[in-house]
């Protein structure tokens, strides 16, 4: 129960006249009396809070970035009418600054014996569950003098999906697939290692896929046309250890990594691969096996949702280790990492022939578009300074990469943006080459 702001404005309007007249006890009692009994009177008739009765409905997953609607559907199942005022609660990440306030609370007008729905609009700033808090309603009487007060427990969770940036670059790269499956008109006729079919030689064609038997048993010359091979193994694989916390422009490196495996993921899944996940630092954070095309992408984005960087070093071992039990025959293994010298000489390099020996690997890398730009810097001394710094860096992460290419490493080092579609480039080169 609680006053109001206008039980205090009356009680002060009334002492007021006899302050400055009469003032004594008798006075302020004959003031006070009759709006203590208003007051009585308006906490009697206001609907009684515990009595209430709330369910929820609405959205239960979001891509980060849109907006989500949480319903709110409140029972009056007393005889007296409730006026009341309702706050939402939510975590402060389930809006941005400044919007809490105004989504967060409702009024109500609910006659006895009916019910009202109120609508909680999110806008989510951060991946992950976003789980309802209490739910606290405040009951005016008629007079709004007197409230009742109190709290209800209406769980409902949001899950807050990546955004998935990357997906306007996948039509290209189904265009460019195409092209290698020979499914467009186009001069590229079918590039692999998979015999596709045989057909008639045009001019220009690869004398060297000329199929002499097949050209001998009939009247013309027959080339044989080849696709990328289908059905092959691609296992992403997250590092969510404390390099992936490291923050590159606005989010975490893990966000960028993130991006590129979702656009790899539907390119791979498109293409007739299999595609599976991994999320390891020095446990299993996430794992997807087992999807098949159209459960694929759905099921990545899911299990990648929740995912935060933990600040702790990965256990390369056991990355290793888990990433050969999940893909125990020939793949395409996708590490998502950074390429600081460090974790890579002393972590990665070591076990590194393990996952090489049977596998094709590729390391992908987020690059820090920031020291590309200091790298370049003059005019001041602080100005060279950093552009030295720059240049330090960006020579070791070229000496770490030119190590694991010397091991048999693709290596993919890109900014942010522009990740996950060289990634997606190497994939679709690797497939070209015949090397999956």
């Amino acid at each position: 129960m609680a006053l109001t702001g206008r039980t205090a404005l009356l009680a002060a309007l009334g002492s007021l006249p006899i302050g400055i007249w009469e003032p004594s006890w008798t006075g302020i009692l004959a003031v006070n009396t009759p709006l203590a009994l208003a007051c009585a009177c308006d906490f009697a008739l206001a609907a009684p809070v515990r009595r209430l009765r709330l369910t929820r409905s609405g959205d239960t997953s979001v891509r980060l970035g849109d907006p989500a609607d949480a319903t709110l559907t409140i029972t009056n199942p007393s005889r007296r009418q409730l006026r009341a005022r309702i706050r939402d609660a939510w975590p402060p990440s389930s809006w941005q600054s400044g919007m809490e306030y105004d989504s967060s609370r409702h009024r109500v007008n609910i006659p006895p014996g009916e019910r009202r729905r109120v609508t909680t609009r999110l806008l989510p700033t951060r991946r992950g569950d976003r789980t309802a808090d209490r739910v606290t309603i405040r009951s005016y009487g008629p007079l709004g003098l007197f409230t009742r007060q109190g709290t209800h427990r209406a769980p409902w969770t949001v899950r807050v999906l990546p955004p998935f940036h990357s997906r306007k670059h996948l039509p290209a790269k189904l265009a460019r697939l195409r092209e290698l499956d020979g499914r467009t008109s186009v001069l590229t006729r079918g590039e692999g290692t998979e015999f596709d079919s045989l057909r008639e030689y045009v001019p220009g064609d690869d004398t060297r896929s000329i199929d002499w038997r097949a050209t001998a048993r009939q009247s013309a010359v027959a080339v044989r046309t080849w696709r990328p091979e289908r059905d092959r193994h691609i296992l992403l694989v997250l590092d969510t250890g404390r390099t992936s916390a490291g923050r590159v422009g606005d989010a975490p490196r893990l966000d960028a990594s993130m991006d590129a495996a979702l656009l790899l993921g539907a390119l791979a899944s498109r293409a007739g691969d299999r595609v599976d996940l991994l999320a390891y630092d020095r446990r299993i954070r996430a794992l997807v096996q087992g999807r098949t095309a159209g459960e694929v992408l759905p099921a990545l984005v899911n299990a990648m949702a929740p995912l935060e960087p933990e600040l702790i070093e990965t256990d390369a071992r056991g990355l290793t280790a888990t990433a050969l039990h999940t893909a125990p025959r020939q793949s395409l293994i996708v590490l998502l990492t950074s390429l600081d010298a460090a974790p890579i000489e002393e972590g990665l390099l070591p076990v590194l022939s393990r996952l090489t020996k049977r596998h094709t690997v590729v390391v992908a890398s987020v690059a820090d578009p920031t020291i590309e730009s200091m790298a370049s810097s003059r005019g001041t001394t602080e100005a060279i300074y950093d552009a030295a710094s720059a240049s330090q860096a960006k020579a070791e992460r070229l000496r770490t990469a030119e190590q694991l290419t010397r091991h048999g490493v693709t290596v993919v080092d890109a900014t942010p943006s522009a990740l996950a579609p060289a990634l997606a480039d190497a994939y679709l080169s690797l497939k070209s080459a015949g090397r999956l």
